[in-house]
Formats: structure tokens, sequence, C-alpha cells
């Protein structure tokens, strides 16, 4: 018994050194941060003198700032492009999911976007979004339409931006749906058949339930990450926009904390964004889990 105990705790031993190293590192670069962000959200402090305590004035200021609430709204207008993009996912998915030749090819030329430089692509979109000899105008021109000088224009620059964030996404969550399809077995298909169900009948009973983890976690990291916006809009963007248009709350954040250097008042905007996703992932999760129960 005692060589048995030995054994198990040296087991225990290198199970604990095997899982230090994320531990420290979630410690240090999460839990701190965020402790750090949250005690300065209640202080006036610019980045590099001394922090002073004042409360909840940062975040009584913060709720009857308008910039804030635009930057919020802009942000929430941005994840339109989530179903958008999933809906354009689903439809490139099952189109390569057929056998058929070129489709590997296919797959490596939608997935290109994904990786590519993100300063790149979007200085790339930017030139196509030129008033004046822009790509997207040339081609309105062929149409007969006279089109605007799209990253300038308070009413098309966030459409701009969402088709950006749709085509540089569309070849990660076409992967993800491709390979939520090919995991669904062939003989539920096979059986549908034979019950006289069509292809629509397929794709809502069959299909569409298969792949529902897929667009669950598709659609809670969208949110996350639209809820973080910010490289795409201080590149193509650099202003935020005109009249504040395009900017999202981590611009916004960026340019208190950076620009104006007022750290605490940044910090009390990061805690209000950091309790949103919070809010917004659990009640996903919660959706998710009671379709289920349903189901």
């Amino acid at each position: 018994m005692k060589t048995k105990s030995r054994l198990y705790r040296k087991e225990a031993y290198y199970g604990y050194l095997f899982i230090l190293p994320p531990v420290l590192g979630f410690l240090l670069f999460a839990a701190f941060p965020a402790g750090y962000s949250l005690y300065g959200s209640f202080t006036d402090w610019d980045g590099l003198g001394q922090m002073s305590f004042i409360g909840l004035d940062n975040f009584k200021e913060l709720f009857a700032d308008e910039l804030f609430y635009k930057a919020m709204y802009n942000t929430f207008y941005m994840m339109l492009g989530i179903p958008v993009g999933l809906f354009l996912a689903m439809l490139i998915a099952l189109g390569l999911n057929r056998r058929i030749p070129g489709t590997t090819v296919f797959r490596a030329i939608y997935y290109i976007p994904v990786i590519s430089s993100i300063a790149a692509v979007c200085i790339m979109w930017m030139l196509a979004y030129n008033g004046d000899f822009g790509l997207v105008n040339q081609a309105l021109e062929l149409v007969g339409i006279d089109g605007p000088n799209w990253l300038n224009n308070v009413g098309t620059v966030k459409p701009a931006i969402i088709m950006m964030l749709v085509w540089k996404g569309l070849g990660y969550t076409m992967l993800l749906y491709l390979a939520g399809l090919q995991s669904v077995p062939r003989d539920y298909y096979e059986a549908a058949e034979l019950d006289g169900a069509n292809a629509l009948q397929k794709f809502w009973r069959i299909t569409w339930p298969m792949v529902k983890p897929v667009t669950f976690f598709i659609v809670v990291t969208g949110i996350i990450g639209g809820s973080q916006l910010f490289p795409e809009v201080a590149i193509m963007t650099s202003t935020g926009g005109p009249e504040y248009s395009s900017a999202t709350v981590v611009f916004y954040v960026w340019q208190k904390a950076f620009g104006n250097l007022q750290m605490g008042y940044a910090s009390a905007m990061t805690v209000i964004l950091g309790l949103f996703i919070f809010i917004v992932t659990l009640t996903q999760f919660k959706l998710d889990k009671s379709s289920e129960i349903h189901e």
C-alpha cells in the first residue's frame, strides 16, 4: 500500500507540473491584468503616474458619454455580419461537400484570406473602396451605378467594413461547417430518401441539427471577436470614420487610453465590455442547453 500511495503521489506531482505552465500563463496574462484593470477603473490614472482612487466617477461619466453609446451601437451593428457569414459559409460548405473535382483547390482559395495579414487585407480593401479609382466602384459603373466614397460616408462605412469582415472570415467558418457536414453519417440521408424526403427536408431535419454545435461555436466566438473589433477600424478609418460612425468600443478604449492618457476611464470601459461579453456568452450557453432539453 505504501508503494502504491507513493506512486499516486508521484503521478500527482508530475500532473501538477504539467498543468503549472498554463495556470501560470493564465494568472500572469489574464487574471492579473483583469484584476488590475478592474482596480484601475476606480481611479484617475494616466498610465504613468500614481493612481488616485475616485470611486465610481469613471462609470458615472461613462454612462453619460454619447461617444461611448455611439461606439457600442457601432459595435453591435458590425455584428450583423455574423449571420451573413453563417449563411454564405453554409452554402459554400454544402457545395464543397459534394464529390466533385477541384474541391480541395477551392477550400485552399477560400481559406487564404483567413491566414493573410490583417493589415495587408485592410489596405487592399481600402484601395478597393476608394471613391475615385476603387475596384468596387468600377464594378458598379459597369451596371450604371455611381458608387460612393465608401469609407468616408456615414451611411456606407459600416456596411463596407462588414463586407470585408465577412469576406475575411468566410474561409474559417466554411471549413468548420465542412468538417461538421462530413461527420454526418450517410445512413441518415439514405434512410430519409427511402422515406421520400426531399433536399430541403433532409437539410432541415438532418443537416442543420447535426451541425448545430458548430453554429453555436461560431456564433459565440463571433460575438466575442466582434465585441473586440479594433485593427480593421483603426487601419481603414484611422479617426473612427466620419462623425465617429465606424468607431467600436475597443477603438474608443484605445483612443482614451493611449491618445488622451485616460487609463482609468478606459479601464472602466473594458470592465463594461467584459461584463457584456460574459453575459452574452452565458446567455448563449443557457439558450443552447434549453434547446437541447426541448429536443
